[in-house]
């Protein structure tokens, strides 16, 4: 368990001396700046990318019940994340929730450290997507990103080395204290809002000039073709809501985190999902006929999306729109390699990851190791393509994250019934048992799920080696000795 020193009788703050010095996170964070973080993480790449990809894999009809759908999932699991943040406000989120629960002595030592393990693939992949979505927009002003300037590697890209270029200037955004990067994130989120602004009020202008909105003829589908588009189009809504729990990442450093972090997830999804259905259905009309043909090509969302904007208001008005999506894909990866950032600090701290991990910059106050090392793997990372990591992101942390989470929020409410609980979930136990409900329809319907479970099995089974090793060695569970 994390050492506490009580700064209020209800939340206490981490205090324990750090290897290289004596700094410790300050809860600075309120609700509006939890709920800036949260909304930076989820409006990022994704939903301009996915929002064709949505419409091609559910169909017209479907499509907006896939942007509910995902909602729904988001708003079940949140308030699973909402109920275990309130009572454990501590850097790391999941890892200290999945230590606390099942047990610091016992198998919530294996099961967090697991959960660091997979975050030092998903983390830094994470961050390299937003990245790679990033370069793919900066295309539209300069094509010639797409070529290759090795020939002997025709997979490597100009586009990657901007991509790792992004990765590594957040990094050094991120290395200075919380004030400064909230009031950097505020200005960043003045244009994620503006894009997703633009791209709605560009596709209502550009179905109001040719004919007024209307849906376009579907064809009818079996249930099962339908059922299994729509749990594509789900998937790819439900990473594009990712990052709702960002806040609890930053638990540490959150004031009052009894209402702020419960509010923030709520409101973040609200507001996100908000936007999502309407931008969807601005869109609808002008994808018709391309949505069909998203698929074949990386490059079509983007000009897709500035193409709207480009018929509904000119030339200049598409390059707007895609300057805006730049801008919205670097915020994401700002807030989330700022939350990432806090994992491995926090696992260093207990002693269950590498110590030089776990030390506070004494001016910033900022786990400035762990920020470096996560933005070093992701600019790597930035070398692979978008469509390598994106499904597997999405697998491996419902298997290895969610569903422990979602089990876990249960026992907690069997075995420890007298635990202060700041939050309560409503209607419990549905929420969790809903949101188990909608991952497995994400799990069971997708075509290559048995090989995609397998790679996520493979990252469980090389952790679970090396926890064991590494357990053996200094005696923590299942090797430890009764004194």
């Amino acid at each position: 368990m994390i050492p506490l020193t009580s700064t209020s009788a209800a939340h206490p703050i981490e205090q324990r001396p750090l290897a290289g010095g004596h700094a410790t996170l300050e809860r600075r964070i309120g609700l509006r700046s939890a709920v800036l973080f949260n909304m930076l993480e989820m409006i990022g790449v994704g939903p301009f990318i996915a929002l064709p990809l949505v419409i091609a894999a559910a169909g017209y009809r479907l499509s907006v019940w896939a942007w509910v759908l995902g909602a729904a999932i988001a708003i079940a699991d949140g308030l699973v994340w909402a109920e275990l943040g309130a009572a454990f406000p501590r850097a790391g989120g999941s890892y200290a929730f999945l230590r606390e629960i099942y047990g610091p002595e016992g198998p919530g030592n294996w099961l967090s450290f697991l959960y660091v393990w997979q975050v030092g693939f998903t983390a830094p992949l994470s961050v390299a997507s937003g990245c790679i979505g990033l370069s793919g927009f900066l295309a539209v002003f300069w094509p010639n990103l797409g070529s290759a300037p090795i020939a002997a590697l025709p997979a490597l890209h100009y586009s990657n080395f901007a991509a790792a270029a992004a990765c590594l200037l957040v990094t050094a955004l991120l290395y200075r204290n919380l004030s400064s990067i909230t009031r950097l994130a505020w200005v960043l989120f003045t244009g994620v809002i503006a894009a997703l602004l633009g791209v709605i009020v560009s596709g209502f202008a550009h179905a109001a000039a040719t004919g007024g909105w209307h849906m376009p003829q579907a064809p009818t589908l079996s249930t099962a073709l339908a059922l299994g588009g729509l749990a594509q189009a789900t998937l790819l809504a439900t990473y594009c809501y990712w990052g709702y729990y960002n806040i609890t990442f930053l638990g540490a450093e959150v004031r009052r985190p009894e209402r702020t972090i419960p509010r923030a997830i709520l409101l973040s999804v609200l507001f996100v999902s908000a936007f999502y259905v309407a931008m969807n259905l601005a869109v609808l009309p002008s994808l018709r006929k391309a949505a069909s043909h998203a698929a074949g090509s990386a490059a079509l969302p983007v000009q897709l999306v500035a193409d709207i904007a480009r018929s509904a208001f000119g030339r200049w008005a598409g390059y707007t729109i895609a300057a805006l999506i730049v801008w919205t894909a670097f915020a994401s990866v700002f807030s989330l390699l700022l939350g990432y950032s806090r994992v491995p600090y926090a696992a260093a701290r207990d002693g269950n990851y590498f110590r030089f991990l776990a030390a506070v910059h004494p001016k910033h106050g900022i786990p400035h190791r762990s920020l470096v090392a996560l933005g070093l793997v992701g600019a790597v990372f930035c070398f692979f393509s978008l469509t390598q990591v994106i499904t597997l992101l999405v697998i491996t942390r419902i298997v290895l994250q969610f569903f422990p989470q979602q089990i876990g929020v249960i026992l907690l409410r069997i075995q420890r019934a007298d635990l202060p609980r700041p939050f309560r979930i409503p209607l419990y136990p549905l929420p969790p048992l809903a949101a188990m409900a909608g991952f497995a329809f994400l799990l069971v319907y997708r075509v290559h799920a048995l090989m995609e479970l397998a790679v996520a099995a493979a990252i469980a089974a090389s952790g679970t080696l090396l926890y064991l090793l590494r357990a053996w060695r200094v005696g923590q569970w299942p090797f430890a000795r009764k004194s």
